[in-house]
């Protein structure tokens, strides 16, 4: 990718080579999540290559190894086949002037309505099971709002409306080389009057922990554990 084409179309193979670097700048401690969300979620959207080029103009230039943090979440792939076929352990949520919660390990019905007036709820999916594979999760709200998190490897399809309020997906990921093998198909749909229903992607807590053990580990290499001498007796 050359800088003297800022406004050639970028390519998907030049965005996931952006991707790669950042990726190799956060496991180097270069970038803090926050930067790294950021920046990726830009590189994915970006339509120019002049538009890709500012995201990684301070980092170093690439040295062709490998991405640590690319490997150190692929090392801990989700298995969904063990995960897809379980008992639903909800069907559906209901919040009025208040709220309502289906997060951490729980069973998603193969049709799960949720609805919030005047309140607000939150649907987890990071380590939740699933009843079928082919789920469908239908958001309604009225002056409230629903937030739906998904894992970055899940196959999810956006279909809701909004009025005078949003429905939309945010957060990276997504793209067909990012979906796990196996993943269930989601597909979100309904209806937000005055309200909003969002559909975010974000690691689980245990990506998180391996990404922070790959950086850990990279400081090592280096010779710095990023923590004070040992004292020795």
């Amino acid at each position: 990718m050359t800088s003297d084409l800022p406004d050639m179309r970028a390519s998907d193979a030049e965005r996931e080579r952006i991707a790669e670097r950042l990726r190799d700048a956060v496991a180097e401690g270069r970038l803090d999540m926050d930067e790294f969300g950021e920046r990726l979620d830009a590189a994915y959207k970006a339509r120019t290559r002049g538009e890709l080029e500012p995201l990684v103009r301070d980092l170093p230039a690439p040295d062709g190894g490998p991405a640590p943090l690319a490997a150190a979440v692929a090392s801990g792939t989700v298995d969904y086949g063990r995960r897809i076929g379980q008992p639903a352990t909800s069907k559906g949520a209901f919040a009025f002037w208040s709220g309502f919660g289906r997060k951490g390990t729980w069973t998603v019905a193969r049709r799960f309505t949720a609805v919030a007036l005047q309140g607000g709820g939150e649907i987890d999916l990071r380590d939740a099971d699933f009843e079928d594979r082919d789920t469908v999760i239908r958001c309604f709200t009225l002056m409230g709002g629903i937030q739906v998190t998904v894992p970055p490897d899940m196959h999810v399809d956006v279909r809701g409306f909004g009025f005078m309020g949003g429905f939309g997906e945010a957060g990276s990921g997504g793209d067909p080389d990012d979906i796990a093998p196996g993943s269930p198909r989601v597909t979100v749909t309904g209806f937000a009057l005055m309200g909003g229903v969002g559909v975010e992607r974000k690691l689980r807590k245990t990506d998180k922990q391996r990404l922070k053990e790959a950086r850990r580990r990279g400081r090592l290499e280096k010779g710095d554990d990023g923590g004070a001498p040992e004292v020795r007796p």
